[in-house]
């Protein structure tokens, strides 16, 4: 019996004149997440992609897992293919979910008659199946609102699909539709986690992670090298820049005022952030913060960071609380590298009392009080990089 993919799509639908675009980048994507899966030909017709292994053998359900991650797709089903015949799509309806029928007890029939021109509605579809399966598995009874099997049979151009699982997909565009951002990662839950959901609108991810030894361990780097490598599941491939900040943050600490330390030092790494990302052909920088978690993440204090912003900053968690991002941490298996104990350079030199409330004015006339241009330019040319893959 003949099996297939159906990978469908949500947004993408909606995207009028330049749908092809979007489809183009999205066929990329699972071609590179399926290569170590197999070979396949892909098809796209109707808001889906029709994904057909060339070997028998290819294990489908490890190529669903792999579109799982897979920004673009709403939902997989794993689909018998049969003829456009009512006779034979009963046929094979028994033949292809004969084993999930058997060990369930209710059921429901749902049609899509995409091709017109098949003779029965879909009405008429669902009610003549669901009466044949009833009579082939007379232990079932119908449920049309809570059924443990939905039985869906799919009219298409070519032939009639049908399937019984629908695989919850990871929805949003495809990445590098959007472009590209540049993520400040410092080791924590929350940086991964605004990677994650800025991948999910299509933007491709560059990191950059700021170290400073021997203050920070290797140890700690190695952390977020590993949280990068859970996030190309779903970004794709990701360059890491890795940033000598000892100078800067021993700089900062004998000749600015405490309470400005934490501000100073996240404007100093914006403005490396925006020199590595114009390297890097980066349009926007990408933080984790959220209104009012620490600091430097008062209203106030962001506007002082922003002040020194050439390019956007996108906050996706900014309005979301810990336990929200939290549970995507989870959801993307972030959480638990997150938690292991290594300090980031965040937490050097950290004020006992942070200026919650600062003022432009204030910030600027504290960080003044040093020139601190050479020390960027030379963690610029000193900042390692590498290429973290898939």
């Amino acid at each position: 019996m003949k099996e297939l993919i159906l990978a469908k799509y949500g947004e993408i639908a909606l995207k009028g004149l330049n749908k092809n675009t979007f489809e183009d980048m999205l066929i990329k994507n699972i071609k590179r997440r399926l290569k170590p899966v197999g070979k396949f030909e892909y098809v796209r017709q109707q808001s889906t992609i029709y994904i057909d292994a060339l070997d028998e053998n290819t294990d489908l359900d490890a190529a669903i897992e792999k579109l799982r991650t897979v920004f673009g797709i709403a939902c997989i089903c794993r689909a018998g293919v049969f003829e456009k015949d009512f006779e034979k799509i009963c046929e094979g309806t028994y033949e292809y979910l004969g084993d999930t029928l058997k060990y369930a007890r209710t059921f429901k029939v749902e049609a899509k008659r995409a091709d017109k021109r098949f003779p029965m509605k879909s009405p008429e579809i669902c009610r003549e199946l669901g009466g044949r399966i009833l009579e082939r598995f007379s232990h079932l009874s119908v449920d049309v609102k809570n059924p443990e099997v939905t039985v869906t049979v799919e009219i298409r151009d070519t032939n009639a699909y049908v399937h019984a699982v629908r695989v919850q997909g990871a929805g949003g565009l495809p990445v590098g539709s959007s472009g590209k951002a540049m993520l400040l990662v410092s080791g924590g839950i929350d940086s991964p986690v605004a990677g994650y959901m800025m991948a999910k609108r299509g933007i491709h991810i560059s990191a950059v992670h700021f170290v400073s030894p021997p203050y920070t361990s290797e140890r700690a780097r190695i952390k977020v090298e590993q949280l990068c490598e859970k996030l190309t599941a779903y970004c794709g491939n990701i360059s890491f820049f890795c940033v000598p900040f000892t100078e800067i943050q021993e700089a900062i600490k004998d000749n600015c005022p405490e309470e400005y330390f934490t501000v100073i030092m996240r404007r100093l790494m914006m403005e490396i952030a925006q020199q590595l990302s114009e390297k890097d052909d980066c349009l926007a920088l990408i933080t984790g913060e959220s209104v009012g978690q620490v600091a430097s993440q008062t209203l106030k204090a962001i506007a002082c960071t922003d002040a020194v912003c050439r390019m956007p900053v996108f906050r996706p968690l900014i309005g979301m609380d810990k336990t929200e991002i939290i549970d995507i941490s989870r959801k993307i298996d972030t959480f638990d590298i997150s938690i292991q104990p290594y300090e980031d350079c965040c937490t050097v030199f950290t004020p006992k009392h942070p200026k919650t409330k600062p003022t432009k004015e204030e910030v600027e006339k504290a960080q003044n009080s040093f020139d601190f241009s050479e020390m960027i330019k030379k963690a610029v040319e000193e900042t390692e990089i590498k290429l973290i893959k898939f």
